[in-house]
């Protein structure tokens, strides 16, 4: 076979073909013209292609149409969707705006309007409070001291026990840290000390220096056999994921709230929903809360546009509240509720109350409530000479706008610290739509400009204070998971007042007269309102 090819003749001459070099094809030595000529006659063939695809759509379009009553049964079809959709959004009797706009967005948008309500609609978790309830059995918190508390803040107590089911309580020792460096230290060295268990719950764990010392302590500490568990939010914290196989093999515990999953049309893929929560809690004892994350972002000393933020070292026993805390949102997220009668036995109960007066408060999608919500409102409404509120994010409902500029209005000293420019461009300019209102009514507003703002803290008169997770908006109050505490102590809510001066230094006050133009002010805030309800 290979002699016949080797003395195959060219056609029409008796002369042997030359035998072939090794190189490219034939195919592949054709002229660049020809080349052009082929792709050319390839493109006429392929839209030639799609013309009869497109003609065949358009055929097949017009047979739907013939149809008898098509018409009439895609109007049925699509009249059932609403009513079925529609109720039961109603049902969920959400603010009539919010209501409203889900419904048109479903009328416009039958089948995308659907999957994006199935993602981002729901609000509330009925299951969770089950578990909640059977978890508070094994595991009840401790403290019954609301006789302590003065009047009002004793009224408080009473409303965040009502709403929450966690006691009034009291605290031994209370440390406010100031930004991550103090934060991260104390952290630090308290689990070096842990000798039984460390529960971690956050919303943001960043892969980075602060987070590799923390993995890394954890790390040293399971090897010693103490319990690890972290429970991290699958949105918040997802470029973590792969950074934790060295806490696993030294045999901590990893769990994840609220994982995307769009496997399983039951399952429903969580993009709300979150835990903004930043619990800590050391062997019972010790226990960290606030508002900062685990990133290099709130450590100053690694730059200097770190966040401005504020964080709490508690201990006594609120420690067993926010134990609590933790235990039902672990055994939510994994299913597990084997471990809670180990951790019962291995939180110390007080002998004695401490000298702070304090109570957990905890909000979420689980609840009707809007624990921290409603007591903001009231403790606003309770003031008798001044509320001064920081947070980075402020888009209030009507309730709060209603008791901020009441309380104004009545002649207290109402001042509120928020970022000058927040990381979020569209809550930014979202919540400067509401500063008109509030200036009129004579709150003062400043502008915090050094670095992004990222404390959240409420101080009512010259007891009262609040620090937690929560920021002052829709998300927070009604959307997310969080946790804040409420104390009654003249010597904190004067550490906190001394703080939140010597920030006023850096924060110039926003005036009713400033200059602010059509298209670079006003009609981006408004519509930046128009979205408060998603923010």
């Amino acid at each position: 076979m290979r002699a016949a090819r080797r003395c195959s003749k060219r056609p029409g001459t008796n002369e042997a073909a030359p035998r072939p070099f090794p190189g490219p094809s034939t195919a592949s030595l054709v002229l660049p013209s020809s080349r052009i000529g082929l792709a050319y006659a390839h493109g006429v063939a392929a839209a030639a292609t799609g013309d009869a695809n497109l003609d065949a759509l358009r055929d097949a379009w017009q047979e739907l149409l013939s149809l008898p009553h098509l018409v009439a049964w895609l109007g049925l079809a699509w009249a059932v969707y609403m009513a079925v959709l529609g109720g039961w959004i109603v049902l969920q009797k959400r603010e009539p705006v919010a209501t409203l706009s889900w419904l048109l967005g479903l009328a416009l948008l039958p089948y995308l309007g659907f999957l994006i309500y199935h993602v981002f609609g729901p609000q509330r978790i009925h299951r969770q409070r089950l578990r909640r309830a059977r978890s508070r059995e094994l595991l009840p918190a401790e403290g019954d001291l609301g006789g302590t508390f003065h009047v009002d803040a004793a009224e408080l107590a009473r409303l965040g026990a009502a709403t929450t089911g966690l006691p009034p309580a009291s605290a031994s020792d209370v440390r406010l840290l100031v930004d991550g460096g103090a934060k991260y230290g104390a952290l630090l060295a308290d689990i070096a000390a842990a000798e039984r268990h460390v529960h971690l719950e956050y919303y943001i764990y960043e892969p980075d220096r602060t987070g590799t010392a923390l993995r890394d302590a954890l790390v040293e500490r399971a090897r010693a056999g103490v319990q690890v568990r972290l429970l991290l939010d699958a949105i918040g914290s997802a470029r973590a994921r792969r950074f934790f196989r060295p806490l696993l093999d030294a045999g901590g515990e990893l769990a994840w709230f609220h994982p995307m999953r769009f496997g399983r049309i039951w399952r429903r893929p969580w993009a709300n929903l979150r835990t903004h929560r930043k619990i800590v809690v050391i062997d019972g004892r010790v226990a960290y809360t606030g508002g900062m994350n685990i990133t290099d972002e709130q450590d100053e000393r690694l730059g200097d546009s770190a966040y401005r933020d504020l964080h709490l070292r508690l201990e006594g026993q609120v420690v067993r509240s926010l134990q609590l805390v933790f235990c039902e949102d672990w055994a939510y997220a994994t299913g597990d509720r084997g471990f809670l009668a180990a951790v019962a036995r291995e939180t110390p109960r007080e002998a004695a109350p401490g000298p702070v007066r304090a109570q957990v408060l905890v909000s979420g999608p689980d609840s009707p409530w809007e624990a921290i919500h409603r007591l903001h409102v009231s403790a606003i409404q309770a003031a008798k000479t001044r509320v001064w509120m920081t947070t980075p994010y402020f888009v209030p409902g009507e309730a709060a706008m209603m008791a901020l500029t009441s309380a104004a209005l009545a002649g207290l000293d109402v001042r509120l610290l928020v970022p000058r420019e927040s990381d979020s461009t569209l809550v930014t300019l979202a919540a400067r739509s509401y500063f008109g209102p509030l200036l009129l009514a004579g709150v003062r507003i400043h502008e915090y400009g050094p670095r992004m703002l990222h404390s959240k803290s409420l101080l009512v008169d010259d007891a009262l204070v609040v620090v937690g997770s929560a920021n002052f908006d829709h998300r927070s109050f009604r959307l997310n998971f969080e946790v804040s505490v409420l104390f009654d102590d003249p010597g904190i809510a004067a550490e906190l007042s001394a703080l939140f001066e010597g920030e006023l230094a850096h924060a110039p006050r926003v005036h009713r007269g400033r200059p602010r133009p059509l298209l670079r002010a006003r009609l981006p805030e408004a519509l930046a309102r128009l979205m408060s309800p998603l923010l």
